[in-house]
């Protein structure tokens, strides 16, 4: 196959580019150089996204302005990249025979649907309460890809979760009910490339929870007991390494339709968070950390 990727220069793209790139002709757009992006340019350019989509039987759109850019850019600039460069990138795969666009979006939109002193069970099933300028235009993309998605286009949305690196005890509970490897999420992508039914489809991607809906009280008010009997090896490790658990989780997500229709499998829980630290990798942080909580 011949794939498009924008946003190929960012961390996603990157390693979607990396699950494709063996078997598939790969190109990447992307305004800044990178060695996984041939076409250097803003990717809401009808020109640019002629070109790279000539002869593309699909294409996975990742480009977009994101959470740390809340403040720093312009609503107006928000919605012509998320919003209006989204509905150009189905509107040039169409005209250019494109049969499968893969747009990457967030779980971050469900917002307000996390309440305070609650755990919400989250699924495909959940009315999305976005909160920043960020969600609502991820959210109206998807809906401008929803109503463009036809029998030429078949449109799949994969709303991950956190992926990005943040403290290695954060991080490593994160991935029993909020957070997923970025690995993972490009395998989603991948199979999301290849899966048949409606035209459109959306999907939550996270690690697989230890956690059931019938678990969402207890977690919300004392979750370390909970944790204990469902994951009792991360409280193991944690208790080894001297970490506290979370006294309390507010969500849970769950990609069990993920898994049921795009036969996925996550394979890096929170074992891998540790190793990761372990060989000091680039992708976890040292425990107590300071981050930017605008990332999601």
């Amino acid at each position: 196959m011949r794939i498009a990727i924008t946003g190929s220069s960012g961390r996603v793209g990157r390693t979607i580019f990396s699950a494709l790139a063996n078997n598939h002709n790969v190109v990447g757009i992307d305004r800044s150089p990178f060695s996984t992006t041939h076409l250097v340019g803003d990717f809401a350019d009808e020109r640019l996204l002629s070109s790279a989509f000539e002869g593309a039987d699909a294409v996975i759109h990742t480009a977009a302005l994101h959470a740390p850019h809340v403040g720093h850019a312009a609503d107006e600039e928000f919605r012509r990249i998320n919003v209006e460069g989204t509905r150009l990138v189905a509107k040039v795969a169409i005209a250019s025979g494109v049969k499968r666009l893969v747009f990457t979006s967030t779980t971050a939109l469900y917002g307000h649907a996390v309440a305070s002193g609650s755990c919400t069970w989250i699924d495909e099933n959940t009315p999305p309460q976005p909160k920043s300028i960020y969600h609502h235009t991820k959210l109206e993309a998807e809906r401008v890809l929803e109503d463009m998605a036809c029998a030429q286009l078949g449109v799949r949305v994969l709303r991950m979760s956190r992926s990005f690196p943040e403290p290695c005890d954060v991080m490593a509970a994160y991935r029993l009910h909020r957070g997923v490897d970025v690995r993972d999420v490009a395998d989603a992508h991948v199979l999301a490339l290849m899966n048949e039914g409606a035209h459109f489809q959306r999907y939550v991607i996270s690690a697989a929870t230890p956690f059931f809906l019938q678990d969402c009280k207890a977690l919300a008010s004392d979750a370390v007991p909970v944790i204990k009997r469902r994951a009792p090896s991360l409280a193991a490790e944690f208790d080894r390494r001297g970490w506290g658990l979370p006294k309390t989780i507010d969500r849970v997500y769950c990609s069990a339709e993920a898994m049921r229709r795009l036969a996925w499998t996550p394979h890096y829980g929170f074992e891998e968070v540790l190793a990761q630290m372990d060989r000091r990798s680039l992708e976890v942080l040292p425990t107590g950390s300071r981050i930017n909580r605008k990332a999601e």
